[in-house]
């Protein structure tokens, strides 16, 4: 059996990879998630393992080429008895038959009652493949269908978009799997679908059916492909204020050096952006590149107004597109996105208005969503560091000799909280509806500045089994791929706690949001020299000690004060406790 590589999806705005190296070449075998190449996208360096055991019989993609997300790249045979050509292997893709059109009736697509499908794969008169909601992260269970790109009835191509989908880290288009005829759409638009659940029925050739009665579609073969514009729905009807001098035609895959996503390319069709008025729009993109945030920024100042001039908006108070994976009581009236109402005010020639780009969009909704989630609670605590703070001073050097990297107090910081949640493992927890679901592993995120100024989080995995060196390393090395956009997705998902370090800052007391569907974050605060009353040798004396506020704002619908209080508490004595005969390094 023949089974495809493509191109993976790395993050919600890349729409293609550039393929670095083949480390597997045709005749070779390969085990199931085995490294087969290594590839390059916007956000991230990464190795691409094999989908299954079996031989490299075609690399559809050469070493720097630039393929999109979705396309075949490279083929494998799982067949043991299969022929394969080692020497040079000619790339087949084996794609269903699908009638000419002048071989077939021209008949309506009618709903009647029929037997239920029963597929034989080994059937040659055809058979049904169902589309389900694809997993895109490792802590997401279910994806919001935002778009329909076609409808019952319309031919498909193998990798040709279906749809497009919201969760709760990305927005994506979903690819056909196969070629064939849309037969059924199972979910519509607006609707919020668990990952693996059927979302749509593909028809390849005539199917057979069995003896049970079930109500199905039934599409015939239309006389010839219809090829109509992708339909997106609005409440009232755009009206364009800007006159545009080229006739609106299908947007090329690339224009001179610069290059259109699918994306782009569908919505500019739809909304009938011509070439002309895209290539005047700035993009936020990879070398200047238009993303979905742009052109929907565009159409929405287009259609208020606004003239674009050279690359130059003037751009008024207007709604800016948002993610929406929040579930809602009823669908969106735009299921494209929710867009933020802009107040309306005039705001004057002495204000500068900056569009959100789509990180800062993403954390936005991301807050709003957690306040509208958990009920915040946050308390206090104070730990005095001083043994600390000199047992750093004095090892830090030994430290960035042996280790290469410099040795901070966050590592410290982690190991203090990670002692106490293995003592208090309620706080490590998440809900589901009416269940509390305990980690039985303390994963722990830690907020990164990008060079951007917007924030990452990744997940120190399995951080309740490391030691003060192992900690930091992670810590390190982590924080340094983040800097680069060398994370793989996995790494920033899958955390069971947070902590924010804002004392770099000097911010000396905050009040952090949870980090969703996390249940608990713990801040740490400015380290400051300051008079307090110690006892010494049972007498109370003033003296200069390094203190530092720690706070952990938690989730009251399932940590109480006397719960987060406690673990706070063996945070701030765990901290007060370090010094060089207690630190293991």
């Amino acid at each position: 059996m023949k089974v495809d590589v493509v191109m993976p999806k790395m993050g919600e705005s890349i729409q293609e990879g550039k393929i670095l190296r083949w480390l597997k070449k045709p005749g070779d075998n390969v085990e199931r998630d085995e490294i087969l190449l290594e590839i390059s996208t916007d956000k991230v360096d990464t190795e691409v393992p094999s989908p299954s055991a079996g031989i490299l019989t075609a690399l559809l993609a050469q070493e720097n080429d630039t393929v999109e997300v979705g396309k075949v790249i490279a083929q494998l045979e799982t067949e043991s008895s299969a022929a394969i050509v080692h020497s040079a292997p000619a790339p087949v893709i084996d794609k269903p038959i699908v009638p000419e059109p002048s071989k077939v009736d021209d008949k309506p697509i009618v709903e009647i009652s029929v037997p239920t499908p029963s597929i034989n794969p080994s059937h040659n008169s055809g058979s049904i493949t169902e589309v389900v909601m694809p997993k895109m992260g490792e802590s997401i269970q279910e994806g919001k269908v935002l778009r329909w790109l076609k409808k019952p009835g319309d031919t498909i191509e193998r990798d040709e978009i279906l749809l497009e989908i919201s969760t709760d880290k990305v927005d994506t288009e979903v690819p056909s799997p196969i070629a064939g005829t849309l037969s059924e759409l199972k979910a519509q638009e607006g609707d919020t679908v668990e990952v693996g659940k059927v979302i749509a029925l593909i028809s390849s050739g005539n199917v057979s059916v069995s003896n049970q009665s079930n109500t199905i579609v039934a599409p015939a073969p239309a006389a010839a492909p219809i090829q109509t514009p992708i339909a997106v729905s609005h409440p009232s009807p755009i009206v364009q204020a800007v006159e545009v001098s080229a006739p609106v035609v299908d947007i090329p895959r690339q224009s001179g050096s610069r290059f259109y996503s699918p994306l782009v390319r569908s919505i500019s069709e739809a909304e009938k952006v011509s070439l002309q008025e895209l290539e005047s729009i700035k993009g936020s993109g990879l070398e200047g590149r238009v993303t979905k945030a742009d052109i929907l920024q565009y159409i929405a100042h287009r259609s208020s107004g606004t003239t674009v001039i050279q690359n130059t908006a003037v751009v008024p108070p207007a709604p800016m597109p948002i993610a929406a994976p929040i579930q809602q009581s009823a669908p969106a009236p735009t299921p494209v996105s929710v867009p933020i109402q802009a107040s309306g005010k005039n705001w004057g020639n002495d204000v500068e208005i900056i569009p959100m780009d789509r990180v800062r969009q993403i954390i936005a909704d991301h807050m709003i969503k957690s306040k509208q989630t958990s009920p915040h609670v946050t308390s206090v605590g104070e730990a005095d560091i001083t043994q600390l703070v000199h047992f750093r001073e004095k090892n830090k050097a030994a430290f960035e000799k042996k280790e290469g990297f410099k040795l901070t107090l966050t590592p410290f910081f982690v190991k203090a909280i990670v002692d106490a949640v293995k003592k208090y493992p309620l706080v490590n927890v998440s809900v589901d509806g009416t269940n509390i679901i305990r980690h039985k592993n303390v994963n722990l995120s830690f907020a990164t500045v990008l060079p951007d100024g917007n924030l990452i989080v990744p997940v120190i995995k399995g951080s309740d089994t490391m030691n003060l060196s192992g900690i930091s390393r992670s810590i390190n090395d982590l924080a340094q791929r983040a800097r680069t956009k060398k994370l793989s997705p996995d790494e920033i998902t899958g955390g069971t706690i947070s902590m924010t370090n804002m004392g770099a800052w000097g911010s000396l007391f905050g009040t952090p949001v949870i980090n969703q569907p996390q249940t608990a974050i713990i801040g740490i605060y400015a380290v400051q020299k300051r008079p307090v009353v110690v006892e010494v040798n049972g007498e109370d004396m003033i003296a200069i000690r390094h203190m530092l506020y720690v706070s952990i704002t938690y989730d009251h619908r399932v940590i109480d004060g006397v719960l987060a209080s406690s673990c706070l508490r063996e945070i701030c004595q765990g901290l007060s406790k370090m010094n060089a005969s207690t630190i293991d390094l």
